[in-house]
């Protein structure tokens, strides 16, 4: 593992690289809005990807650099995002096919951010569909808008829901709530299966 620190516009944003043996592609993955890189699922991830020949880059926003628990405005963190994207993917990943993920809010980041990032795929762990007890207030349509394939991976006893499935995206539902911690195996599994799929024909 190597740190790298890039500049973005709001500020460094920190970046952890755990780099497979012979890398077929990169994906990139973002936190959740008051954690870092120590969540279980995003370990097991990482894990994961590099065992099917995926670089992961771990990307922490310039807020959470900053010493800051608060979530920046959902601009920045795009923006953020998208700097980060570019120079790891134009850098030290020479153009390779890029997969844009995330948890919670980082999830959220990928969605939104995927177009305009070429993403070739985007992977949303614990995406949360609304905020909790408010389920009027859906945030589906950032999921929805991806048209590139998308895998979900949630837990059915989510606070924050659970989402519809949708033409772009297929959902796993795995036992457990937000944190995905009851059925880490589950989530490195789908992963695994579903980034070996996702990029075959880009191989």
């Amino acid at each position: 593992m190597t740190s790298v620190q890039i500049e973005t516009d709001y500020g460094p944003a920190r970046v952890e690289l755990h780099c497979a043996e012979q890398g077929r592609a990169v994906l990139l993955l973002g936190h959740g809005a008051g954690g870092g890189f120590g969540a279980k699922d995003l370990i097991v991830v990482t894990r994961a990807a590099q065992a099917v020949g995926v670089h992961v880059a771990l990307v922490e926003q310039p807020y959470r650099v900053a010493g800051r628990r608060a979530p920046a405005p959902a601009r920045q963190l795009d923006n953020a995002w998208l700097t980060v994207a570019e120079e790891l993917i134009e850098g030290q990943f020479d153009g390779l096919p890029a997969v844009f993920g995330g948890r919670s809010s980082g999830a959220r980041v990928a969605c939104r951010t995927a177009a305009a990032g070429q993403a070739v795929a985007v992977l949303c762990l614990a995406f949360p569909t609304h905020p909790p007890g408010k389920p009027e207030k859906t945030r589906q349509p950032e999921l929805d808008g991806v048209e590139v394939p998308t895998l979900v991976v949630q837990g059915e006893r989510d606070p924050f829901g659970v989402p519809a499935a949708g033409p772009h995206h297929e959902l796993v539902v795995l036992a457990g709530d937000h944190s995905l911690s009851a059925d880490l195996d589950g989530v490195a599994r789908a992963t695994s299966e579903w980034l070996e799929r996702v990029l075959r024909p880009l191989d």
